[in-house]
């Protein structure tokens, strides 16, 4: 009986290849399997001579067996098998490390001395010995097939998988090959008509395409069908997700004249940039309305959205309804509550009652916050991880915010709106997403950008320290941090590391993979002790912030810094996201080179956000010419974060963006580069549009609807979105 997509790999393979494939990769089907593309191909046509062979390098070779010897291993149990091989000129050594001396016989038998055939591998050096470990080989049966095989695979490309030391690339060839023999009819994720139109392989040719092509020409046109399939089924994934949403009734909540939002507009200090106006306007539309509203506002560092997302708190609350803001730390949950209060002033405050509630908060404190959450008394709730608790209850939860929506996946954003009936959510983040990724990532949200800044900003400086040039500047740095806290202002320094003997680098903060192996120069203890020796430093009120102190601990440190009562706060980046201190006019960064350039630019927003213009110095040691070096310097350039986040993707390159654990189709995205196939993603967004709004269920649309049952969990998106 042919196998079909959805066949489990124990029918299909036997219950041993079965449980080593999911073990190894998670694979549970067919499908998964036949989803397991390879990573590069072998060309056995440039056949290299063994003793031109590169070290380091990958290649493949034809060579015969010339002798085989066990060994027990001396220091670990297990035998080792070593294979003398020759191609006629030179000589190489094959070694298999096996469990056992009578695993390490069983290879020698098959590895029979005069026995030819194809082997691929990485080139070592052992004891000035060419060598493979544990090479990928194909055995001919004798000569004449030798010759035939030898010929007939001059042009055929050898697929090289993912593999592990328990499912070795050839043993995955091997399985592939054989569900590939049997697999019964492939659905196709696009109708007939239109798969001719846009030029692409039926699915079953495109998987044989790109498993066993006859030849290198045959790989990327199923290469190419398999993407536009990746992005078809997650696009359609995607605009499902916004449809079922939509298809929700929720409580309109419009404004009333004279109502809360009216007397709070009034009470403005400022006139609304035309960005908050536009955004505000497309929110309130959304809230009055009888469907849930689903939208992200993107927008600059201190560019206001706070203020978007309290006007659309006291929209709903005029109904009685709740909002709940939901916050990644403590701290931000802290400075969200005071920013809030101070924007509604006493009378507002009063009638509202923002609600702070965190998990770090006394027992006694958290019943209190708890109880008037769970009353309705709250109107406004601020909080973190605390809000999704089981124990926490809303008497009428009507809109969850949700700020820099990048530290939370969907799972909990749904949790949050589960504990209301249809609520409305407004996703806020600070970090801008190129067109592409906001198009792959947030494709089930209204997106609304706000640019414009607010009016009385006197902007930030931005420069580069570069130390491997000037090593000397790292004194000016601190000489320009003492001179503004002379003229009455307040200076952040931060670091990578809370201590670097004890290389504790913040969690969450995963330094960027050229910095991989190195550790940062400085810690906050470590920059503590040097400034505490400063001439010009070490009287200044000076303290220190990182995500490891209590909670209370840290609230306090802010409270202090925010009141004016310290001068210089040595921090990590636990102050990334949400601290507005107007009167901080420098920030110095230790190990700029150590951060992302999104993670930059957020830092670099915490100053320039009062009357006095802002400067922020980006320490570095990193050489000139470097990626690192390139990093800081992109962000000393512009103050745009758009076209930061642009430079930002071209920099990290485009397989960083939506890697193994920020995944839209099981483990990963398998083919699909969100910059190279910007185009075929918009391309796949118009056609699922198409698609659905002629099916909306997929009914007509088998091969679709089957592939994003098969490859598009929930499980998935919600992985997708913590990019």
């Amino acid at each position: 009986m042919p196998f079909e997509l959805d066949t489990r790999l124990s029918e299909a393979l036997g219950t041993g290849s079965a449980r080593t494939l999911e073990r190894a990769f998670g694979m549970k089907t067919v499908g998964d399997l036949l989803a397991h593309y390879p990573r590069r191909y072998a060309d056995p046509g440039e056949l290299t001579p063994i003793r031109d062979l590169p070290v380091g390098e990958t290649v493949t070779i034809v060579a015969e067996v010339l002798s085989s010897t066990v060994r027990t291993m001396r220091n670990r149990p297990g035998a080792m098998l070593e294979v003398i091989i020759g191609d006629g000129v030179g000589r190489m050594s094959l070694t298999f490390f096996a469990k056992g001396t009578r695993q390490a016989e069983w290879r020698q038998n098959e590895l029979a001395v005069g026995r030819r055939g194809v082997f691929s591998g990485k080139v070592g050096k052992f004891n000035e010995v060419t060598q493979f470990a544990h090479p990928q080989y194909e055995l001919f049966d004798d000569e004449d097939a030798a010759r035939r095989s030898a010929d007939a695979r001059a042009n055929i490309p050898i697929p090289i998988y993912p593999a592990t030391s328990a499912m070795q690339s050839w043993q995955i060839a091997k399985l592939t090959s054989h569900v590939l023999d049997d697999l019964g009819t492939v659905p196709d994720p696009l109708p007939e008509s239109l798969r001719v139109s846009e030029g692409l392989l039926t699915a079953r040719d495109a998987l044989n395409g790109i498993h066993r092509p006859r030849h290198r020409n045959d790989i990327d046109p199923a290469v190419r069908t398999l993407r536009a399939h990746e992005a078809l089924t997650l696009q359609a994934a995607l605009l499902q997700q916004r449809e079922q949403v939509r298809a929700l009734t929720a409580t309109p909540r419009p404004a009333s004249a004279g109502g809360l939002l009216e007397r709070f507009d009034a009470t403005l200090p400022f006139t609304l940039t035309p960005d908050q106006r536009e955004v505000g306007h497309d929110i309130a539309a959304d809230l009055a309305g009888d469907r849930p509203m689903n939208r992200l506002v993107q927008g600059e560092v201190g560019s206001g959205k706070t203020l978007v997302a309290l006007r659309a708190m006291l929209q709903v609350a005029e109904s009685g309804g709740q909002a709940a803001l939901i916050a990644p730390t403590e701290v931000l949950a802290g400075q969200h509550l005071r920013s809030i209060a101070k924007m509604l002033g006493p009378d507002l405050s009063a009638r509202l009652m923002p609600t702070l509630l965190t998990g770090q908060m006394p027992a006694a404190d958290r019943r209190k916050a708890a109880l008037r959450v769970a009353s309705g008394q709250a109107l406004i709730v601020i909080g973190t991880h605390a809000l999704l608790a089981e124990k926490t209850t809303f008497a009428d939860l009507a809109l969850v915010v949700v700020d820099e929506q990048h530290r939370f996946g969907v799972e909990q954003r749904e949790a949050l709106r589960a504990k209301g009936t249809s609520p409305h959510a407004l996703v806020l983040t600070a970090t801008p997403i190129p067109r592409t990724v906001a198009m792959t990532v947030f494709g089930d949200l209204d997106t609304s950008v706000i640019r414009s800044m607010p009016a009385g900003r006197a902007g930030i400086q931005s420069h580069v320290v570069p130390l491997a040039d000037r090593p000397q500047l790292f004194v000016r740095a601190w000489q320009r941090a003492a001179e503004e806290i002379a003229e009455g202002r307040q200076v952040f320094a931060v670091c990578a590391a809370i201590d670097t003997t004890k290389d504790s680098v913040e969690a969450g903060d995963e330094p960027p993979p050229d910095t991989a192996g190195t550790g940062p120069r400085w810690g906050v203890v470590q920059l503590d002790e040097l400034l505490a020796t400063h001439p010009d430093l070490s009287a200044v009120r000076r303290a220190v912030l990182h995500g490891k102190m209590p909670a209370e601990q840290k609230d306090a440190v802010m409270q202090a810094f925010a009141r004016g009562e310290i001068d210089l706060l040595i921090a990590t980046t636990v102050i990334e996201v949400g601290v507005d201190v107007p009167n901080a006019s420098t920030m110095v960064i230790l190990d700029a080179d150590r951060f992302g350039v999104s993670q930059l630019h957020q830092l670099r927003g915490r100053v320039g956000r009062g009357e006095h213009a802002g400067l922020c110095l980006l320490v570095t040691e990193a050489e000139a010419g470097t990626l690192a070096r390139e990093r800081v310097e992109a962000v000393a350039a512009t103050l745009d974060g758009f076209e930061l986040a642009e430079v930002d993707l071209s920099l990290r390159g485009e397989g960083d963006v939506l890697g193994a654990a920020q995944s839209g189709v099981k483990s990963s995205l398998r083919l699909l580069r969100v910059v190279k196939d910007a185009g075929l993603i918009s391309r796949a967004r118009e056609l699922a549009a198409g698609i659905l709004s002629e099916d909306p269920t997929l009914e007509r649309h088998a091969g679709l609807r089957a592939a994003i049952e098969r490859r598009v969990t929930d499980a998935d998106r919600a992985a997708l979105a913590k990019n």
